[in-house]
């Protein structure tokens, strides 16, 4: 069965929503060309996905009327260009304060990260350690995994980079999650593959400290 004309109209929906505020099953009727009994069925879609919100408004006759807007969490479904406004507040520190200044900052952000992620590492073992690692970064967007790779040994594998244009400009990114890895795991890791370079994926080897 060919779904798409059903997520082309799911899309629309959205869409609307996004640009003309919240509207009524009739509203979008009429601006679909399509029947309400459709236009319901999309919207309890989307309901169930947690993509909108209903709101009842009384009328002066008759029973009060729904009208539907966009939840918090349908806003990811638009584009965002976040990247570039980091890009560019790195650059105007750099060309203002200087490398030293860009460096301390991405210093500090790895400190942040490891007084918050640490107290997950409490008590566990290595092997407990880089799953959580892995669960941490997932919480994050990366698409980790990780698996044995020998006797105290492990691999982890991330197939996805959320700050790969900033990665990619500023090696200071990489360089810090490379030390922040090997202070949450208290282990030698060292990074074989990396997307901001180039790399399908990123990969870093873990390995009891000797």
């Amino acid at each position: 069965m060919n779904r798409e004309p059903e997520t082309s109209t799911r899309k629309v929906i959205l869409t609307m929503l996004k640009t003309q505020g919240p509207l009524s099953v009739h509203e979008m009727s009429r601006q679909l060309e399509i029947t309400e009994m459709a236009v319901r069925r999309h919207i309890h879609s989307l309901e169930r996905d947690g993509l909108l919100e209903t709101q009842l408004v009384r009328q002066a006759v008759g029973r009060p009327s729904s009208l539907y807007s966009l939840a918090a969490a349908a806003d990811e479904l638009f584009p965002k260009n976040y990247h570039q406004l980091s890009l560019d507040l790195l650059d105007e520190l750099l060309e203002y304060e200087g490398e030293e200044l860009v460096g301390r900052l991405f210093e500090r952000r790895k400190e942040k990260l490891h007084a918050r992620y640490e107290p997950r590492m409490s008590g566990k073992c290595l092997a407990e350690r880089v799953a959580e690692l892995a669960s941490i970064q997932n919480e994050n967007g990366y698409m980790a995994e990780w698996s044995p790779s020998g006797e105290g040994a492990f691999t982890l594998s991330e197939y996805n980079c959320p700050i790969t244009q900033v990665a990619g400009a500023y090696q200071q990114a990489c360089a810090c999650e490379l030390a922040l890895f090997r202070h949450l795991l208290g282990a030698e890791v060292e990074r074989s593959e990396c997307l901001a370079k180039g790399g399908s994926k990123c990969v870093y080897h873990i390995r009891e400290d000797q």
